[in-house]
């Protein structure tokens, strides 16, 4: 399986001082779901910023390669138009306009008018509450319709790699539940997916590769089987407490990340 995207040992600064990322590396396989886990503040937004051209003059150090080809210090309309697309945290409709005229927002730059309406097909057959929101206004949307209609547009843009920062926030848990099927749906139809995610039990359930993100460095880096029954991931993010416990269990930690 090749590579679609590779991050290698990059380094994102904050005001010029503030090192938010920290030596981050991903090798995220064509074909893939891929996860990326971690606390508020560890560097997860950071990450797909970075990569997304969206960061001014990021990153600092290390490289970031999408299909063999260097895209660090590219412009983000130009990563866009190379096919990889990003659905933010917090979704960012466009709230005056409608949902059918945030649809085809997201195929602004393309010209072939088939391939459009192919793909927006496509996204009312995912979402088909969107089909009967098409004239309605997308800021009175629910939140979870306004996150399957941020997911939509972004796939107007045809990606080849589909970057999600944070989908199931503030959602329910059977929307969250939807939104994961749906997540599978559109991997297994042929797009590479980057997940960047809190709720990691839902995360891990759909993901082919895991990788776990602390202060701006990757710690862990495994299968999602392995990674559910890693000690910290149990304890920290599937809320399962350790049977290591004290001060051992810190030494022993620290000894685990940092061998």
């Amino acid at each position: 399986m090749a590579s679609i995207l590779q991050v290698k040992n990059i380094e994102t600064l904050y005001y010029d001082i503030i090192k938010a990322l920290r030596g981050i590396s991903l090798d995220i396989q064509e074909g893939t779901i891929s996860v990326v886990l971690g606390a508020n503040g560890a560097g997860k937004t950071t990450t797909l910023k970075t990569i997304m051209g969206l960061l001014e003059d990021q990153p600092d150090k290390g490289t970031i390669e999408f299909l063999g080809r260097r895209i660090d210090g590219m412009d983000a309309e130009d990563i866009v138009n190379l096919g990889i697309a990003m659905v933010p945290e917090g979704r960012e409709v466009f709230p005056e306009l409608t949902v059918m005229e945030n649809l085809r927002m997201g195929a602004y730059t393309r010209k072939d008018r088939r391939g459009v309406q192919e793909d927006l097909d496509r996204v009312i057959r995912y979402f088909p509450i969107l089909r009967e929101r098409a004239s309605q206004q997308a800021g009175y949307l629910s939140g979870g319709e306004q996150q399957m209609l941020a997911m939509g547009r972004a796939l107007m843009t045809r990606p080849k790699l589909l970057m999600l920062d944070e989908p199931s926030l503030g959602l329910s848990p059977i929307l969250v539940r939807e939104i994961f099927e749906i997540i599978k749906t559109i991997n297994r139809e042929g797009t590479t997916i980057l997940l960047v995610e809190q709720n990691a039990k839902m995360a891990l359930s759909v993901a082919h590769f895991g990788y776990v993100l602390e202060t701006g460095r990757i710690v862990l880096a495994n299968t999602p089987q392995n990674l559910m029954e890693d000690e910290d991931v149990k304890e920290f993010y599937l809320g399962i407490k350790s049977e290591v416990s004290g001060k051992g269990y810190q030494r022993w930690r620290r000894k685990k990340r940092w061998r």
